[in-house]
C-alpha cells in the first residue's frame, strides 16, 4: 500500500511538474496565438483549446504501459502526417516567437517569401515523420 501511494505522489508530482512547463512554454512564449496568427486562423481559437487538451490526455492516455491497441499499417502514414504537422507547425511557432525565421529571411534576402519558407520547413518535418514511421516503426 506504501509503494502504491509512493508512485501515486511520484507520478503526480512528475506530471505537475512536465504539465506546468509545457503550460508555460506555450503561455510564456505564446507559441498557439502566434501559431493563430501565422496561419490566419484566429477565428477557430476554441478548436484550438480543445485539440491541445485533448491531444495530452490522448498523449497521457498512450504512455500508460497497460494500454496497447494496434490498427492496421495504412493508418501509420495519417499517425505520421499527424505527427509532422504537430512538430512542423510547433517549431516553425516557436522560431517564429524567437525572430529567428525573420532574421534567416532577411540574411537569404527572401523577406517577402516568408510563407513558403515555413511551410517548405513545415513539410520538411512530415516527411521526415512519415519516413520515421512507414519504414523504421514496423
Amino acid at each position: 500500500m506504501i509503494t502504491v501511494l509512493l508512485e501515486f505522489i511520484i507520478g503526480l508530482g512528475g506530471g505537475l511538474a512536465v504539465g506546468g512547463g509545457l503550460v508555460a512554454f506555450l503561455t510564456v512564449l505564446g507559441v498557439i496565438p502566434r501559431l493563430m496568427q501565422l496561419s490566419k486562423t484566429g477565428h477557430l481559437s476554441r478548436y484550438y483549446q480543445t485539440v491541445v487538451v485533448l491531444g495530452s490526455l490522448f498523449g497521457v492516455f498512450l504512455s500508460f504501459e497497460w494500454f496497447r491497441f494496434s490498427l492496421p499499417e495504412w493508418t501509420l502514414s495519417i499517425w505520421g502526417i499527424a505527427h509532422g504537422i504537430f512538430v512542423g507547425m510547433l517549431a516553425a511557432a516557436l522560431t517564429e516567437v524567437l525572430n529567428v525565421f525573420p532574421i534567416i529571411t532577411r540574411r537569404l534576402g527572401m523577406e517577402h517569401k516568408m510563407l513558403l519558407f515555413i511551410m517548405a520547413i513545415v513539410i520538411g518535418k512530415i516527411s521526415g515523420s512519415l519516413f520515421h514511421w512507414l519504414w523504421f516503426v514496423k
